[in-house]
Formats: structure tokens, sequence, C-alpha cells
């Protein structure tokens, strides 16, 4: 397990897992793959907030792209035989010219995120090419449940429901018709294991093909969590798509993959792990 930490917490690793706190930029990185010689690599680090992005394109661009880069390099120089990267479907359409969306679907970000998270499926592609590197892409949709940090600018989930338990206000982005495409985080983890016995050199959407929009997420985890006042709605972030879901159609065909966790079940197990959090006991 490698993690710098910046929003994550080390109370959540296994204690059976050899940890290296480090960052993916770190040029030391060669020292961890000397020493621990991975046979697969599992990329899920990155700046993963669309309106940071549009406020530090730099620093987005140095985490997801030259950190990325890095460690697809380090992969090759000690052997790596699978490479499974976490890339985004939820920012990488842009607006959707047909719903839902599949990998078919012309890539057409609107943030810098969904920009630098596309851009290492190039570098993938070409490293597949040129250095035989087996990959596979993983294009979530917006992924939830427990654990989820609370105190970032994404993850709209674990934010209302923590807020909620607080008794503090949410704030909706826009009237509350925007739409986000919602899949478990259990229903993840299976398809990240599938993935590790896929032929590769390929990328798969990991969406549910729903549209959920942001007031009926605030008025089912208000139901939930007994929560009685009313969304406050600000102004539309820079960067946020409107409507988005994704067609998993190719991952259920090749891979036997689908969702199975239903939106009401999966919060209702999520909303327990908050519960606890609140108390100061997560």
């Amino acid at each position: 397990m490698l993690d710098n930490l910046s929003s994550g917490f080390e109370r959540n690793l296994n204690p059976k897992a050899l940890f290296f706190k480090t960052d993916l930029c770190d040029p030391g990185l060669d020292e961890v793959f000397h020493d621990f010689k991975p046979e697969a690599v599992n990329h899920h680090a990155a700046q993963t907030s669309v309106v940071r992005s549009v406020r530090e394109p730099a620093y987005d661009a140095k985490v997801n792209i030259m950190g990325s880069l890095n460690l697809i390099q380090k992969s090759i120089k000690h052997g790596v035989r699978k490479f499974v990267y976490a890339c985004t479907g939820g920012a990488l359409y842009g607006e959707p010219k047909y719903l839902p969306a599949d990998e078919k679907h012309p890539i057409d970000p609107s943030s810098p995120y969904g920009l630098s998270k596309h851009m290492v499926e190039h570098y993938l592609n070409l490293y597949g090419e040129n250095e035989g590197l087996n990959w596979v892409s993983l294009r979530y949709a917006n992924v939830y449940g427990s654990r989820q940090n609370p105190k970032g600018e994404a993850g709209v989930v674990a934010i209302f429901a923590l807020q909620m338990l607080q008794g503090k206000p949410c704030t909706i982005f826009g009237k509350g018709d925007k739409t986000r495409d919602y899949v478990h985080i259990s229903d993840i983890v299976r398809l990240n294991l599938l993935a590790m016995d896929n032929p590769g050199k390929t990328h798969y959407n990991a969406g549910s093909g729903l549209e959920t929009t942001d007031q009926e997420m605030f008025d089912t985890l208000a139901e939930l969590l007994g929560y009685d006042e009313k969304a406050i709605y600000g102004p539309v972030r820079k960067g946020e798509v409107y409507r988005i879901c994704l067609s998993s159609a190719k991952a259920q065909e090749e891979l036997g993959w689908r969702p199975e966790v239903r939106l009401k079940e999966g919060l209702q197990k999520t909303v327990g792990f908050y519960r606890e959090l609140a108390k100061g006991s997560p």
C-alpha cells in the first residue's frame, strides 16, 4: 500500500498490509518498487476534486499526470505484470450527447480534472504498445460508501451525511436537477478484482446507467437520517457537468460485472458509518 495520506487516514489501512507513506511524484518511488517487488499495481491515488482542478490546474496535472507517469514508468522498469487504473467516467465525456454514455461516446472533458485523468489513458495505451504494459482503465461513475472523506470538496454522500448528522446546513450547487450516477464501493471492489484477470489494454465504464438528481440524493439521505432542514442552493460550480450516467454493458459482456447494490440499500449501509463518525468513533 502506497499513499501520502493527503486525503486518507492511516486508521483505514489493513493492519496486515505493508504500508509506504510516500507521494506518487517522489523520486524515491523506485526504492519502494525495488523493496516490495509488486506483481500488479492498482492505481487509485489522485487529486479527485473537479473544483480544485479548476482552481489549481497545475497542481491537478502534477498529481494526476506526472504522478501517474512516474508510477507507470516504475511499473515497467520493475516488470509489473498488470496495471489497473482508476479513471473517471463522470468527468471524462463532458456534457453527454446521449445517455447512458458508453465507452464509444466522444471524450470532451469540461474540467482540468477530467482532462488529466484521460491523459493517463493515452500514456497507458502508448506504453502498452511500446513496452508491452498490460493495463486496464476503469472509468468510474460517482463512487460512495463507508470511509469516504466527508471533509473534502468531492463525495456528496459523505459530505451531506455528516453535515446532516451534525445538524449543519447542506448546500446544493445549482437548482437540484443536476444528475449523477452512483455506484457503491463494494461493487467497485468486485470490478477491480475482475479487472486483474482481464487480458487487458482496454477500458470499462463502471456505472449503474441510472441518473439521480442532487435533490433526490438530498431528500433520500434526509429521510434516512431524520434531517428536517431544507437545502441551501448555491451557484453552479465551474467544470461540473449537468447530467451524466454510464453504460456498463461492455463490463457486463466481457467481465460479467454489473452493479448489484441498489442506491437506497447502499445509502442505508453507508449512513451507519457516518453516524459513528459524527459521534467521534469512526
